[in-house]
């Protein structure tokens, strides 16, 4: 068996043992792997092997989520999501509409989509529970609205796709990644609100709900202004400056230590390790992939199920299809995306179908991720109100998680090929 087999079923390996055993970190696991497909089978020297660890990438992420770590720690993202549930005063209709853009800006400012959900999660499934809204519609808006913000330029999603597009040319497009994600993200959600009774609560307001819901939020404490102006002052100094976004971060939250507006330690454990861990990790199994040629050879099987004119509906299926059961930011991004190039090439397509297809890759990884065997999904399930049924939810955000690996895929080709938007 070649090298570059060998190497393609090591990864597949990895991602089937995290989804059986989900306990075990894919990234440490693909370590392990790298050395051992790498040097033993490949003969790689392991300094070749320990280079492709994403040192960069890995202060991007520890950096950011040192910060909003900080932020959560000191309660500073809850009060938002407070002064976001008060400001409807009232108007039950307009609950999920306020948490959907809510989830979008916490998600964006920098957290991503995993802390915004766990977050917001608690709170929006308990006032849906006592003001009478589906807890299937309040899941889905505030999931897709976590999920709609995940490619910020400063979120953990955004920065990991590029730092990986970037090795191969394609920069300055974040924004338009981000909006592609805005974009299908939203419309998901509109579709949600009108299927799973949105409309529903503009007929029947309750009056139990204009009384919880119009209490007034606490004021924000000096920690918690500190810590907005913080990130404020990060934000402006890498739109302004162009500020190294993870080092800056890792100054900042420094200073709010310093200033007594956080306990560090707390901060420090509230950290996403295992993320952390899963996408560097992986990104060794794959650079190491790329030097051998296994995603040559990942990208030859996606390319016989594909032309030109369909990569992005096929890449974009798979991509959804397996994000329903493993993790977008740590399997999706650093697996699929490298792919792209080569898979392009072997297909004869120019080099602006990369955009098209990267953009189908990313939203179709990210659609699929309110199926409860997503943690975006599960962290909803397990914040259930008392009056929800867990089982009729979690089968009813099964088949809507897999079902949007075909509409994502569909949508994302007719969007991104066949009309060419952004």
């Amino acid at each position: 068996m070649s090298v570059p087999m060998i190497s393609l079923i090591a990864l597949l390996f990895a991602i089937l043992v995290s989804v059986v055993f989900s306990s075990l970190n894919i990234g440490a696991l693909s370590i392990g792997l790298s050395l051992v497909v790498g040097h033993y089978f490949g003969g790689v020297k392991v300094d070749q092997i320990v280079k492709g660890f994403p040192t960069s990438l890995f202060i991007l992420l520890a950096g950011t989520t040192y910060l909003f770590s900080i932020a959560a720690a000191n309660g500073t993202l809850e009060k938002l999501t407070a002064y976001a549930i008060r400001a409807v005063r009232g108007r039950t209709a307009l609950l999920p509409i306020v948490l959907f853009f809510l989830a979008f800006g916490l998600s964006a400012m920098g957290p991503g989509q995993i802390t915004t959900s766990a977050l917001l999660a608690g709170p929006a499934m308990l006032v849906a529970d006592q003001v009478g809204i589906s807890p299937l519609l309040m899941a889905l808006v505030v999931g897709n609205g976590a999920q709609a913000g995940a490619m910020s330029p400063i979120a953990p999603p955004g920065i990991i796709s590029a730092n990986i597009l970037a090795k191969y040319g394609l920069t300055g497009v974040s924004l338009q990644l981000w909006l592609n994600m805005l974009i299908v993200h939203f419309v998901a959600t509109v579709l949600a609100y009108f299927l799973f009774g949105g409309l529903a609560l503009w007929r029947a307001p309750r009056a139990e709900a204009s009384a919880l819901l119009a209490k007034p939020a606490e004021p924000f404490d000096r920690k918690q202004l500190a810590t907005l102006a913080g990130i404020a002052l990060l934000i402006g100094l890498v739109l302004g400056v162009k500020l190294d976004l993870g080092l800056g971060a890792f100054g900042i939250g420094a200073l709010l230590v310093l200033f007594k507006c956080a306990d560090e330690g707390k901060a420090i454990k509230g950290m996403p390790w295992n993320t952390i861990l899963m996408v560097t990790g992986v990104t060794v199994l794959v650079n190491l992939m790329s030097d051998v040629g296994g995603m040559d050879l990942f990208a030859t099987l996606i390319a016989k199920m594909s032309t030109a004119s369909t990569v992005t509906l096929v890449a974009g299926f798979w991509s959804g299809l397996v994000s329903a059961y493993a993790s977008t930011t740590g399997v999706i991004l650093p697996m699929f995306l490298p792919m792209a190039p080569p898979l392009l090439k072997q297909l004869g397509a120019s080099a602006g179908d990369l955009l098209p297809l990267v953009s189908s890759i990313i939203v179709c990884g990210f659609i699929v991720d309110l199926s409860p065997l997503s943690t975006t999904g599960a962290v909803f399930i397990s914040n259930a109100g008392p009056r929800a049924d867990k089982n009729k939810l979690f089968r009813d955000m099964l088949i809507w998680g897999l079902s949007m690996s075909v509409v994502g895929a569909v949508t994302s080709w007719v969007a991104f090929t066949l009309l060419r938007l952004p």
